[in-house]
């Protein structure tokens, strides 16, 4: 009973202090002690809020940290980057935008000249540190006299402090409303890692719940393997256990799948936009393999795209799984693995574009192999294939790129010499590091050191060897335009001679059309209710937006009058309309052209 009335009184004292209530002893030798019912320190005071998951996301404003609103990163202008050329003086140019072709900034970079006693002419990289700081991050509080011409040669001086080319910089994109001078901007901007966060973009509260010894950082940071291997290993006590036990064969389960796709070399904490076609593709297979349906279709184009011959028998026996729960599996594939595994194989061609469009060949794929009207059947049986070069070119040792120390994501500091002149093919198993090495680390540092701008490269101590190198291009598969305007013959540049073509025919000279009518660009030529898109775009509001053809024109792009010139009996859009096949024949007297 006396046990039973200390208890109800104890939680009655609970109840009546908000959640902190202290038990005094009679023996006064004994310290009292201080119990909380909340997450809180009975000693300090210092209290959590209840743990619930939305704590656990740095999408939720109640789990992202505070600071850099739950993006791990902070954005800032890199000093690196605005000083594009150090061994250039200030005056021809060691800061773009800051030199004699600008007349009101460099007019203040006189004033501070005057003022600190340093020479314009001089390099940037040889000035004392103390000037390179004024200049970078401002004077302080140390007004400065500067003199402003206006065109009429006007004297007007102002007494101020020098703002600093980086913080007028970070005040200028702030402010400006101007998507130009933003994206202009953006070309000096880099980014670093939270200092509140570290890049676990949770706030505090939630950085120090641990399981097992690890925060919820600590198991993000994880490959998909080794996180899978961790929870498959996870025992947790008596009746946390108990509690625990779905959750984590749930957790489990899902790691299995993108294990099985693949993608066990993939962090948890792997932002979505670096992924690339196929991992993301594989990502969205292993989400359906967790659904367990049946009866669904699933198509797919290419999934094996980026994967590694290792790791295409995992990607097979995941397609057979989901065939054999009893769904139907199509797959749009070029990989012979996937080929000789499938039940049934429909062969198209037997060339690309109007050549082809026919089924050359259906059935097993030992059936399509015997086929001799499918050339994949003929390269897949042996009956053909792709003869070896007998030489190769040889390597200049002289001329190569060099890369030392690259540390990114899985790269282990290492050395690479790449040969110029050569193609070079750059292999290794899914997850080795092959897009780290060359696309963050060797294609980011040369658009940095050649362009002067680009997307922050990957670390390393070192390239050399890209002073040989006139420009760097990124061919990737990216589109080539974002809107119905953009098409192979304005991206290539061949539009511009096709449109001086048809002005010059006699038709478009007697009425007076200039190549610009001939652009669905500008005013002029083109359809006016489509504004020369051939298409009107809806806005679905919650939805994608939808393009629908032309009423006007048809999705023909331009105005009657301007389809009324032709050339060899074919109007603008005819033009466009063709093949490069097509087109190579009717243009062969023209080559600039043809070429």
């Amino acid at each position: 009973d006396m046990k039973q009335r200390l208890a109800e009184s104890f939680e009655t004292a609970l109840n009546l202090s908000d959640g902190l209530a202290r038990i005094a002893y009679m023996d006064e030798d004994k310290p009292d002690l201080v119990y909380s019912a909340k997450f809180a320190c009975s000693e300090c005071g210092y209290s959590l809020a209840e743990l619930e998951p939305r704590i656990f996301s740095f999408n939720n404003p109640f789990g992202a940290c505070p600071r850099c609103d739950g993006l791990g990163v902070n954005q800032f202008i890199d000093p690196v980057r605005v000083v594009h050329h150090p061994e250039s003086s200030l005056a021809s140019g060691a800061i773009r935008g800051w030199d004699r072709r600008n007349a009101y900034y460099f007019q203040l970079l006189q004033s501070l000249a005057a003022h600190y006693g340093f020479d314009l002419d001089t390099p940037f990289q040889a000035l004392d540190e103390e000037i390179r700081q004024v200049l970078l991050f401002g004077s302080g509080k140390e007004e400065i006299e500067t003199t402003f011409f206006n065109d009429k040669g006007k004297a007007r001086t102002k007494l101020a402090p020098f703002e600093g080319i980086i913080p007028n910089m970070e005040r200028r994109y702030r402010e400006t409303e101007s998507n130009a001078v933003r994206e202009e901007l953006a070309k000096y901007l880099s980014h670093q890692s939270c200092p509140d966060c570290g890049g676990a973009r949770l706030r505090t509260e939630a950085r120090n719940v641990f399981v097992a010894d690890l925060s919820l950082p600590d198991v993000s940071r994880m490959a998909i393997g080794r996180a899978h291997e961790f929870f498959s290993h996870l025992t947790l006590p008596g009746k946390r256990g108990q509690i625990a036990a779905k959750i984590v064969k749930e957790v489990q389960d899902r790691l299995k799948f993108l294990v099985n796709v693949g993608l066990d070399y993939l962090s948890l904490e792997r932002s979505a936009d670096t992924l690339s076609g196929g991992e993301a593709q594989r990502i969205r297979l292993a989400s359906q393999i967790g659904a367990g349906l049946v009866g669904v279709m699933y198509v797919l184009d290419e999934p094996s795209i980026g994967l590694h011959q290792r790791d295409n028998e995992r990607l097979i026996e995941t397609l057979t799984y989901l065939r054999d729960l009893g769904n139907t599996v199509i797959v749009v594939e070029h990989d012979e693995d996937a080929i000789r595994s499938a039940d049934y194989v429909l062969d198209i061609g037997p060339g690309a574009g109007v050549h082809g469009g026919e089924i050359v060949a259906q059935g097993t794929p030992q059936q399509v192999f015997d086929n001799p009207n499918s050339l994949t059947g003929q390269y897949l049986s042996g009956k053909k294939e792709i003869s070896i070069p007998a030489q190769r070119t040889t390597n200049n040792p002289e001329r190569q790129i060099s890369i030392r120390g690259a540390t990114g994501n899985n790269l282990k500091g290492i050395d690479v010499d790449i040969p110029q002149g050569l193609m070079t093919c750059v292999t290794g198993v899914s997850g080795s590091g092959k897009s780290t090495l060359i696309n963050d680390t060797l294609y980011r540092n040369a658009a940095l050191m050649i362009n002067g701008a680009g997307e922050d490269p990957a670390p390393c101590t070192e390239i050399s060897g890209l002073e040989q190198c006139d420009k760097i291009v990124d061919i990737d598969q990216s589109p080539i335009g974002r809107t119905p305007r953009s098409n192979p013959a304005t991206y290539t540049g061949l539009f511009t001679p096709i449109r001086d073509l048809f002005a010059g025919t006699q038709e478009a000279r007697s009425r007076g059309y200039t190549p610009g009518r001939f652009s669905f660009n500008v005013k002029g030529g083109r359809c006016e209710a489509c504004q020369g898109d051939g298409v009107i775009k809806v806005e679905m509001h919650f939805l994608p937006d939808i393009y629908v053809p032309c009423d006007i024109c048809k999705g023909k792009r331009y105005n009657r009058e301007t389809l009324d010139v032709k050339y060899k009996g074919k109007s603008i859009y005819e033009v466009l309309s063709m093949t490069v096949e097509d087109a190579v024949e009717f243009f062969s007297a023209v080559p600039a052209i043809k070429r």
